[in-house]
């Protein structure tokens, strides 16, 4: 899960962004897995069975190298899970990004005849950094606490998907999950565009696609997109006693950035964000500065970059003498109003006891998958996401499990012969 781009390197004591109608107690109802209806033929212990493999999974350091240059890495992580579901039945495919041969995916493929509803369950298998944590491997269980880094985002929610298409499969379920667990969510997105392109040529045809990110077990109603645009000022050098003989850079950044202050109020009624995050500029104190440059995000509620990029260009005038570029930039997405994600989105929802409730202020790949495949977003949450106090609530990994063994026959049976 993205919350912040770019700069977001480290882990930081940082409040929950999630919204406080969506935070469920997790005592209550079959949140807590309590009375959680299972497939006949399915292991009553679904839920346990994914609470023990959380714990394994965040005992497996899968930080980003990405993020932090000479991590670890998807590598261990990948091959633990490759051998786990290949015994479980699984035809198990190892998905290198691209061009990177070090940064693997895991594609695990139910067997089965193909006329049956096929669902993706994606989740990341990376993880932020860990400065500032003691033991972030320890993988300690307090009450229905998993501590640990990548508890919440996202090993809960792998474990919880990975554990129902186990007991999909062994029940003989007429339903085809097909798990998609990735590298480099937190970064730059290698994984899934890499698993993505590799599925046709796999033989998978997904129906629908579940990301099991951290919701508080809410569907998630929308998630915002972003761009980030770099904007440069150019200015004429001169010595810092006589100014008049230059052009300040450092100035002219100066007013652009009152403008983008100006700017900001308007984005944010509209659920959007503006604001500049990285500042540079000058070389030295008795020269008039040359060069600026900052990093402006512009966070997005509909589709389209350009026009985000747009906006930023509006706000710089010529006398600014800038130019700017469209460095990165993600699209916003919204759950489907009908069809097979809101049908799924529908089940799962009542049988967790939420609905589609949450607006995402930060992004996620659900718009990568959307583009393949109808795609929802659902999972377990806790507390601390890239924080160094990061925690799962386990009643709502188990919760999660449990619920999609339970619902998704039923929704293959609604979607066979679509």
């Amino acid at each position: 899960m993205r919350r912040a781009r770019p700069g977001r390197r480290g882990p930081a004591h940082a409040a929950d962004p999630l919204p406080r109608q969506a935070r469920r107690r997790a005592g209550e109802g079959p949140a807590d897995g309590e009375g959680a209806p299972v497939v006949s033929g399915a292991p009553a212990d679904v839920g346990q069975v994914a609470a023990d493999l959380a714990a394994e999974l965040v005992a497996i350091d899968s930080v980003n190298p990405g993020l932090v240059p000479g991590a670890a890495g998807e590598t261990a992580i990948v091959e633990h899970l490759r051998a786990r579901l290949a015994r479980s039945g699984f035809a198990t495919h190892v998905v290198p990004a691209a061009g990177r041969p070090d940064r693997p995916s895991l594609v695990a493929v139910a067997p089965g005849a193909d006329d049956v509803p096929t669902v993706v369950l994606n989740g990341h298998l990376d993880t932020v950094g860990t400065s500032g944590m003691a033991a972030p491997f320890a993988a300690r269980v307090d009450g229905d606490r998993l501590v640990g880094r990548g508890a919440a985002d996202m090993k809960g929610g792998v474990a919880a998907v990975v554990a129902a298409a186990e007991a999909l499969l062994a029940a003989g379920a007429r339903v085809r999950p097909v798990l998609a667990l990735v590298a480099d969510e937190e970064d730059a997105s290698l994984g899934s565009e890499a698993v993505i392109a590799a599925l046709p040529g796999l033989g998978v045809r997904p129906d629908v696609c579940l990301v099991a990110e951290p919701t508080d077990l809410a569907l998630a109603r929308s998630l915002r997109g972003f761009a980030v645009v770099r904007v440069r000022f150019e200015g004429r050098a001169a010595h810092s006693s006589q100014p008049e003989l230059g052009v300040n850079a450092v100035t002219a950044l100066g007013r652009f950035l009152h403008a983008v202050d100006g700017a900001a109020p308007g984005v944010r009624a509209g659920g959007g964000e503006l604001a500049v995050t990285v500042v540079r500029g000058g070389g030295s104190a008795f020269v008039v500065p040359d060069h600026a440059e900052c990093v402006v995000e512009r966070r997005t509620t509909e589709p389209g970059s350009a026009a985000a990029h747009a906006e930023v260009d509006a706000l710089l005038t010529p006398a600014m003498r800038a130019t700017s570029e469209l460095v990165a930039s993600r699209e916003a997405w919204r759950l489907d109003d009908h069809g097979a994600a809101a049908d799924l989105a529908g089940l799962l929802g009542r049988a967790l006891g939420t609905g589609a409730s949450f607006d995402a202020p930060y992004w996620m790949e659900a718009p990568l998958w959307q583009a393949s495949c109808p795609t929802l977003v659902c999972g377990p949450s806790g507390g601390g996401l890239h924080a160094v106090d990061e925690w799962v609530d386990l009643r709502q990994v188990r919760a999660l499990a449990r619920a999609l063994v339970a619902v998704l026959p039923a929704w293959a049976a609604g979607h066979r012969g679509d």
